[in-house]
């Protein structure tokens, strides 16, 4: 039973297989991304770090920042009242 090769290769299919899952599920729980490039190439990145929250809030920040300049440029302001915004923008 043992020296069929169609067993064997059962075998070792269910055991790759497993070992795939096993892996991926270890990846997803601890937050691990593995991306793959053209070349085949892959890299692995984990979500959630403490770097990725900070660029998240200065990203936001610079979005608050833009909408503010977009609106004093689209606007028909006064050069004074213009001069303000830009200094309540320098204040934050």
């Amino acid at each position: 039973m043992i020296g069929d090769p169609f067993t064997m290769v059962v075998a070792i299919v269910l055991i790759v297989t497993i070992g795939k899952v096993l892996s991926s599920r270890y990846k997803a729980r601890h937050g691990i991304i593995e991306d793959e490039d053209m070349l085949g190439n892959k890299t692995q990145r984990v979500i959630g770090g403490g770097d990725t929250q900070a660029m998240q809030n200065e990203i936001r920040t610079l979005k608050d920042r833009i909408q503010v300049l977009e609106r004093i440029a689209t606007d028909n302001n006064s050069a004074s009242d213009i001069n303000r915004q830009i200094e309540e923008l320098r204040g934050r």
